[in-house]
């Protein structure tokens, strides 16, 4: 594959890793292999790694390494597609994560814009096209969540990543009808990946090529079960996101807007409703944690609501 040429399809349903910390603040590197092969036995589209429920931002880099190496060789042993994440604040640290990230061949590299400082577009340009030289051949996808110190539109987004053939994808929200549009107009021939929770709406739109997935947090298998039966009944796909959305709505997004959990700290929320693998709801210092009694507790209100993801 010559990514300067090519921009190769990649999408579906892939299933973030998150940490197991323990209570002194360590990756529990066991558990990790252990929920890697839970994934992976999912039957997941694929797994990426380091995004901001991955806690990228709060790793040495040799856990970094740690934690790719570990990655790319279960996935490759089973021949799992995955995704590293690169990400990290400081642009100088990102490229060489993506230098070492690339060695382990994956199916693609995940970067965020620099984060202290917002870029204009061609700062971000000359960014990209540095991430790319460092890749070495491996294709980009581009992370800008609403949370990004700059979130790019997609007329904006377009523009960038025209300059930079090696972005094969992006991660990012979406939005009503009109962004819809904005996003058929100038991101067409890129992998565009939406919130787990609104797939069902990006395919129906003929946009989203996938997600890499909240979804998949709760359940990585019936994540996956979902996603599939969107190539069959688009309209039961559309039903099952009406209640997980509402299930997100009275249950999840009110860690957030309430009490000031992040976004990480809910996902976390999520796997341990789903009670599928060892991660548990702890988050790093400083972050706070929701307690592990919540989770508990929605255990049968996400099976009563969501019974099709538990199957």
């Amino acid at each position: 594959m010559n990514a300067k040429t090519l921009r190769p399809a990649i999408g579906g349903n892939w299933a973030s890793l998150l940490l197991p910390i323990a209570a002194d603040d360590s990756i529990e590197f066991d558990k990790l292999g252990e929920e890697i092969d839970i994934l992976i036995d999912a039957g997941v589209d694929g797994i990426y790694s380091n995004g901001t429920a991955g806690e990228f931002h709060n790793q040495t880099e040799a856990e970094f390494d740690s934690i790719q190496a570990m990655l790319a060789e279960r996935c490759k042993v089973s021949s799992t597609p995955f995704v590293i994440g690169a990400c990290q604040p400081d642009p100088l640290i990102m490229l060489n994560r993506v230098r070492r990230a690339a060695a382990l061949d994956p199916r693609a590299i995940q970067t965020i814009l620099p984060d202290w400082w917002p870029l204009t577009d061609a700062e971000a340009v000359d960014f990209l096209k540095r991430a790319a030289e460092a890749a070495d051949g491996i294709p980009l996808i581009l992370y800008n969540p609403p949370h990004a110190k700059r979130v790019l539109a997609p007329r904006e987004l377009g523009m960038v990543c025209a300059a930079v053939p090696e972005v094969i994808g992006i991660k990012l929200a979406d939005g009503d009808g009109s962004w819809y549009a904005e996003a058929r107009r100038h991101l067409s021939g890129l992998s565009l990946f939406v919130p787990g929770h609104h797939l069902a709406t990006g395919t129906k739109e003929g946009v989203a090529a996938g997600s890499f997935s909240n979804v998949a947090c709760l359940s990585p298998r019936g994540a996956q079960a979902w996603t599939v039966s969107m190539r069959n009944d688009i309209d039961a796909a559309l039903d099952l996101e009406r209640r997980i959305c509402a299930f997100m709505d009275a249950h999840i997004v009110p860690f957030r807007q309430e009490f000031g959990y992040s976004n990480a700290a809910l996902d976390k929320l999520l796997s341990a409703i789903g009670n599928w693998g060892p991660v548990g709801t702890r988050l790093r210092f400083p972050y706070r944690s929701i307690d592990m009694a919540e989770a508990v507790r929605l255990r049968p209100i996400a099976r009563a609501e969501l019974p099709d993801l538990f199957l």
